[in-house]
């Protein structure tokens, strides 16, 4: 049983566990101590009375039962965060430049709504593209990716993950695979629709790899054809879980779960003390966090 209930305290540093992925990244975080960090974290698992963290060489991973302490402390910042916005955010006016891939198109404009209603006197530049645009040489302002850069000019925040698994439209299920559950070993026989081979280091794709796909009936650098193309029956695709879930297709059982894509959202570290930008990279932050919570 636990001794006390977990405040705010504890779930900071947890939460900040999280977002770095390890317990370094959290103490400069927080700017605190690395044994601290790894401190307050075992203090609160004695108090729930269970592990809360997996640690390992490569970083530290919340355990997944432990995932709703996190939701609750995302909430709470962001509560936090939402109090303190006003005094030192006056209007703000001028345009902002935006880029993300094209599978966040639909709901990064929603956010961009909401943050142009809280600031009217802003206006957005919005690009959708598969390439990774050069926030060094200032070809946008503000980036949410999928993959991380090199780049020294630029500052990247983890925001999250997005939830992903395989899908097909009823008609592939009938038609080829009865009760929507796909073996490893069968998924070489049936059709997959995947992103272009120059993005085959991400995470997505090679799971694909491994869990057997070899027949890629179409490939595009199009997340909305890649979309199209598996609404229309014509094969197996990766899609954000709530994405498939919105567009009536069904999610297939498979042995292991395609990895979760990491979200950054990325800027200029020069650009960081530029009040229109500062107020989009907050109210960014708190929606995207929010979305993927």
């Amino acid at each position: 049983m636990p001794s006390h209930p977990p405040i705010w305290d504890d779930l900071r540093v947890l939460l900040a566990v999280h977002r770095g992925r390890s317990f370094l990244a959290a103490g400069k975080a927080l700017d605190m101590a690395t044994s601290t960090v790894a401190r307050r974290v075992q203090t609160l698992e004695h108090a729930l009375g269970r592990p809360l963290v997996q640690r390992e060489s490569t970083g530290a991973t919340i355990e997944p039962d432990a995932l709703g302490l996190i939701a609750l402390a995302e909430h709470m910042a962001l509560e936090l965060e939402a109090s303190r916005r006003g005094p030192d955010i006056k209007r703000v006016t001028g345009t902002v430049r935006v880029s993300a891939p094209e599978g966040f198109s639909r709901q990064l404009a929603q956010v961009l709504a909401r943050v142009q209603g809280k600031h009217p006197g802003l206006v957005f530049e919005f690009t959708s593209e598969s390439r990774l645009v050069d926030l060094g040489r200032r070809e946008a302002d503000i980036a949410v990716r999928i993959a991380r850069t090199t780049s020294a000019p630029v500052i990247e925040k983890f925001m999250g993950q997005a939830r992903v698994a395989v899908f097909a439209a009823r008609s592939y299920v009938e038609r080829r695979l009865p009760g929507a559950r796909l073996p490893n070993a069968l998924a070489a026989q049936h059709d997959w629709i995947a992103l272009d081979r120059t993005l085959d280091r991400l995470p997505t794709q090679q799971w694909m790899r491994a869990y057997g796909a070899t027949r890629f009936v179409l490939r595009s650098t199009s997340p909305t054809a890649i979309e199209e193309a598996v609404v229309a029956g014509m094969g197996l695709g990766i899609l954000g879980e709530a994405q498939g879930a919105t567009l009536g297709l069904l999610r297939i059982e498979t042995e292991t779960i395609p990895p979760p894509v990491d979200v950054f959202l990325a800027f200029h570290r020069e650009l960081k003390s530029v009040p229109r930008i500062r107020v989009v990279l907050r109210e960014l932050e708190i929606e995207i966090r929010r979305a993927l919570a």
